[in-house]
């Protein structure tokens, strides 16, 4: 394998891992730079987990050439684990302890000196808004709080990769966006996270980069505005204020799907500004008046119905999860 990128902080080639005779990991290759948010999608039964647990150390993969933060995930695991921490899909705070206990207790197994750990968790509680429930046992903590602390118990040692396997599973709204404000700092302050998701537009708010894994293969890599622009759909709906409007709109447009009722056409588009402008001075110029324009382009529930084919089901860990994208603006 060759040296890895001074600015690379996973590098994975020909990953492969196999339960019997079923394959979980066919030969995927990913590349993480340093200070990214990666997020790796899939269906229930992709890959996801297991791929975490491999690049974390937690089971060996059955081949593949793997370096991560420098260090080769098999001669050198020790050094692997010394710059990485790994969050899962459920806190993993000890409930009978308080807060600042349960950091104290991190500081202790990550070997720093009484005061240091000591300084260390309650700069934390400090950074999570965790100070006025810091004695209070972490039992007793809401979703939220819990997760918050979990994060905070990973950055005691100070970690340069962070996998993040599902981090808001089961927090309510406002308790997820608190967590995309955290992943956004840590970010911002050098630290790269390995993101896996159920939440397909926590993946298009968080994440630099975005691979989408099915059956064990990587179907498809890149921003989330590469990832859309590789599935068709998006159109821009016209509404006119009289069928008259409409039946001159339609003969001036030519390729576009009428809707009487509504006095609407939709226009195949690409949303861009350049085929906006083009498409209204078509209109401006035939002096045919819009009453309303909406705009809508696939996003990432569309990319991952396209590529994966899975029909958003419910499986163990949650449904999958898209936010509404469409654009509407009175003209």
């Amino acid at each position: 394998m060759s040296r890895q990128p001074a600015q690379t902080a996973i590098q994975a080639i020909g990953l492969r891992k196999a339960f019997g005779e079923k394959v979980v990991l066919g030969g995927i290759d990913l590349d993480v730079p340093r200070g990214t948010v990666f997020s790796l999608l899939g269906p229930n039964g992709a890959g996801k987990t297991t791929a975490v647990r491999i690049l974390s150390t937690l089971i060996p993969a059955d081949g593949g050439d793997v370096r991560i933060a420098g260090c080769d995930l098999v001669k050198d695991p020790d050094g692997v684990r010394r710059a990485i921490s790994v969050t899962g899909q459920y806190s993993a705070v000890d409930g009978l302890l308080t807060g600042r206990e349960n950091l104290i207790l991190m500081a202790d197994l990550h070997h720093l000196g009484k005061a240091e750990g000591r300084r260390a968790a309650d700069e934390l509680l400090a950074r999570f808004d965790l100070v006025d429930a810091a004695g209070t046992m972490a039992a007793t903590y809401s979703g939220g709080m819990r997760r918050r602390l979990d994060i905070a118990m990973t950055l005691i040692g100070a970690p340069r990769i962070i996998f993040l396997d599902e981090p808001t599973t089961g927090l309510d709204p406002r308790g997820r966006r608190t967590m995309w404000e955290i992943i956004r700092g840590l970010a911002r302050n050098g630290v790269t996270i390995f993101l896996t998701t159920q939440y397909l537009e926590e993946a298009d708010q968080l994440a630099d980069k975005i691979a989408v894994l099915d059956g064990g293969r990587l179907v498809a890599e890149g921003t989330s505005d590469e990832l859309k622009r590789l599935v068709s759909g998006g159109h821009v709906r016209l509404r006119f204020q009289d069928l008259a409007a409409l039946d001159r709109a339609a003969r001036t447009l030519g390729a576009a799907t009428r809707d009487d009722d509504a006095l609407a056409l939709q226009v195949p588009s690409d949303g861009g500004v350049r085929s906006l402008r083009s498409l209204l001075a078509r209109l401006e110029d035939a002096s045919i008046e819009v009453g309303e324009l909406s705009v809508h382009t696939p996003d990432l529930d569309d990319v991952f119905l396209a590529l994966t084919g899975t029909a958003g089901t419910t499986g163990t860990t949650g449904t999958i999860k898209t936010a509404e994208r469409d654009e509407v603006t009175s003209v």
